[in-house]
């Protein structure tokens, strides 16, 4: 990502309604889907500034690996512990078979060998491990905010379940989300594309805004896994590695 994005995720992330929902929705994902045991080993790569790792650390011990070192310096404060340099596909330095859950969350769309990760995560999971996984979806969605994030695709639904398929998982979940709010920001993206804006939008909404996004998408947090979504701006999975 642009070095003005991590800055302003660094700024944002720990009151912005799109992280404090998002938290929130995949903290019940884990906790009704995932079903990780007690103390489990857990691995988040490309953990960005670590706004998750306070949440996943409810699940047992996390490790994190991050390529930016602005944001690895501040996810290592976060975190209390040093996270690690690495990129996907190379996990190399994780041992194999080792974590209970591996989250990505966000990232896969960085990255160019999307297969070649999937496998390797894979490797590291335990029998019976999970990966818990979130990306951008709907190509025609495509936007400034996909630039400045350097994404390489936005994906269809159908592309992660054979992405998914190919490398051995078994699907558990494979859900939209963000799915409420779907038809305002599908349309800030495509006038967005129309009057060829060419910037992000994660600017922080005035404060009673801001908290009315955070309680209508945060009701996704109940609704994902029990109510089919059929629409959404993300994608959310947990692969696991069966036994």
């Amino acid at each position: 990502m642009e070095r003005k994005v991590y800055d302003q995720m660094a700024q944002l992330d720990s009151c912005h309604w799109w992280f404090t929902a998002r938290r929130r929705i995949l903290d019940g994902v884990i906790e009704r889907i995932v079903r990780p045991p007690r103390d489990a080993r857990i691995l988040e790569l490309g953990a960005g500034t670590g706004h998750n790792l306070a949440m996943l650390s409810r699940f047992g011990e996390v490790e994190a690996s991050e390529l930016d070192p602005g944001a690895r310096e501040l996810a290592s404060e976060r975190l209390g512990r040093p996270v690690v340099e690495a990129a996907l596909p190379d996990l190399s330095m994780f041992p194999a078979e080792t974590y209970d859950l591996v989250a990505l969350l966000d990232v896969l769309e960085h990255v160019t060998d999307d297969t070649g990760s999937l496998t390797a995560i894979f490797e590291r999971l335990k029998p019976g491990g999970a990966l818990l996984l979130t990306v951008p979806i709907n190509p025609w969605m495509w936007s400034a905010h996909d630039v400045a994030h350097h994404h390489h695709r936005r994906y269809r639904k159908s592309e992660i379940r054979q992405l998914a398929t190919n490398a051995g998982y078994r699907i558990d979940l494979l859900s939209p989300f963000n799915s409420l709010l779907f038809p305002p920001i599908a349309a800030v993206r495509l006038v967005g594309k129309l009057t060829h804006k060419d910037d992000s939008d994660d600017a922080m909404p005035s404060a009673p805004v801001n908290k009315v996004l955070d309680m209508v998408f945060g009701m996704e947090r109940g609704l994902i896994g029990r109510v089919p979504l059929p629409f959404g701006v993300s994608l959310v999975a947990v692969l696991r590695r069966p036994r």
